[in-house]
């Protein structure tokens, strides 16, 4: 059987079960596990399906992303704990980046009492907080307007980006994977990637609604990051997947 009608078979038994183990794919196909191993990952790159632990499974995919005011409402509750979790993690005098997102609108909430950082962000509500709230030291990078998002875009942004020095980037997602970042938005890839090369530290800053999803442009390879911070909500086979790797994965409760 060539390739290509092994990953059709594979697609198809995806498409009917879910979810199958790579045990039962091999048996079904009468092949190797490391030969079903690089099928599955060609799969993967090709955004058709979605590794799990100890299998495969069907993707969400991720078609366009919510509006700012839309995601507002959206898992409240967790995005106060992953912002208050990841509060902890920025030492005195540091210069941060806050990434377009309400996650890291709710960080920005915790930074509030902060009189000695300095805060770089493309988010016009994490812009509008800070300098109406806060006492921390604010740049805002300007670029391309996102209505939809209340923020700033495209190579413009990134060019502004490229020119400061960053300790930590807190970075947002539309939705992530072992694989990395993806966004249904091409002009968001510049910014994540600029902020990621421009900073010595970088962490995730994501609810775990958004975890095993994919879209169309993947911005950022998991493994750029330092951290993970998602919520209690993560799948055991997802934390036993992210805490195998080099990053530190933090669960706020």
């Amino acid at each position: 059987m060539i390739p290509t009608e092994r990953h059709q078979k594979i697609l198809a038994l995806v498409a009917e079960r879910g979810v199958i183990s790579i045990s039962e794919l091999t048996e079904r196909l009468g092949v190797s596990h490391m030969t079903i191993r690089r099928d599955v990952q060609k799969l993967e790159e090709q955004g058709a399906l979605l590794s799990v632990s100890g299998g495969v499974r069907s993707t969400d995919r991720l078609a366009a992303e919510p509006t700012h005011l839309a995601k507002t409402s959206m898992y409240s509750e967790e995005k106060t704990a992953i912002g208050r979790c990841a509060a902890r993690y920025i030492p005195r005098n540091s210069c941060i980046y806050l990434d377009a997102g309400t996650t890291t609108l709710a960080l920005a909430r915790e930074l509030l009492e902060r009189d000695d950082l300095l805060v770089v962000t493309n988010d016009f509500a994490i812009a509008g907080l800070l300098m109406e709230s806060s006492r921390c030291r604010l740049i805002h990078i300007g670029g391309t307007v996102c209505r939809e998002n209340c923020s700033t875009v495209g190579e413009s942004a990134a060019r502004s980006l490229r020119q400061l020095a960053i300790d930590i980037a807190f970075i947002s997602a539309s939705c992530w994977g072992p694989r990395g970042l993806f966004t249904p938005d091409e002009e968001k890839v510049p910014v994540k990637q600029a902020a990621s090369d421009v900073s010595s530290k970088r962490v995730l800053l994501s609810d775990s609604s958004k975890y095993n999803k994919i879209a169309t442009h993947l911005a950022l390879p998991l493994t750029q990051f330092d951290m993970l911070i998602t919520d209690a909500g993560l799948s055991k086979s997802g934390r036993e997947v992210l805490e195998d790797e080099r990053w530190a994965l933090v669960i706020a409760e």
